[in-house]
């Protein structure tokens, strides 16, 4: 098979869901792909540069085939569509999320991804400056619960804290009372509920800015 970033990055995501972010180096997807760690520098200068390439990965399968919204399909729906189709993308590779975190990504989809966002905020009605400074609110919001997500299937411990039987006894309850009674939800393991409940009040801070004035502070 002939390397080139794309090659390289999916035997990457491939090793990643085996080893998880720690034990990716170059070294070790160079073992995968069966080269010397040097052919893989001809692509992708440096580890940065590899995660960049696995980010364009994941997004692009994030954003494959999005369109704009349907005739009579309402503009939060939409949203509220696109953002779950980056958390089913990340969430199939182990520790996707924390690779699409940060990352540079470039690819023609993805801008795709962002001006038909940016499109679906404005003909809503929404300011462009306020649809700027909005869409990254909901990416990011996306893509921090989903590391969180993943990182609570406690794959990089020896025994995960996050199970419910670890959580017992974990707050004093007679000095932080709120804290213990909610530890279940704040720890909920019904993670799709969870993301569901964010997603909602950030739609409903998005709904809130339509027709805002570009320099309102609340």
């Amino acid at each position: 098979m002939k390397l080139n970033a794309t090659v390289i990055a999916q035997a990457s995501l491939d090793l990643l869901d085996r080893n998880g972010l720690e034990g990716l180096t170059m070294r070790a997807v160079a073992k995968e792909l069966g080269v010397q760690a040097a052919a893989l520098y001809w692509h992708l200068k440096n580890k940065q540069e590899l995660l960049d390439a696995m980010a364009t990965v994941v997004l692009a399968e994030a954003t494959r085939g999005l369109e704009g919204p349907r005739a009579g399909e309402h503009w939060l729906d939409w949203l509220a569509g696109t953002a779950r189709r980056l958390r089913t993308a990340m969430l199939s590779y182990r520790d996707g999320a924390r690779v699409v975190a940060g990352t540079n990504v470039a690819h023609p989809e993805v801008f795709r991804m962002t001006e038909l966002t940016l499109r679906t905020l404005t003909d809503a009605g929404m300011p462009p400056a306020e649809a700027a400074r909005g869409f990254p609110v909901l990416l990011h919001f996306t893509v921090g619960f989903t590391i969180e997500e993943q990182a609570r299937t406690g794959l990089n411990y020896d025994e995960n804290p996050y199970q419910a039987d670890n959580l017992d006894g974990l707050v004093d309850a007679s000095r932080y009372p709120l804290t213990a009674g909610a530890l279940g939800l704040l720890f909920d393991p019904d993670t799709d509920a969870g993301f569901e409940h964010g997603l909602g009040v950030i739609l409903t801070g998005l709904a809130s800015r339509v027709d805002a004035k570009p320099d309102s502070v609340l």
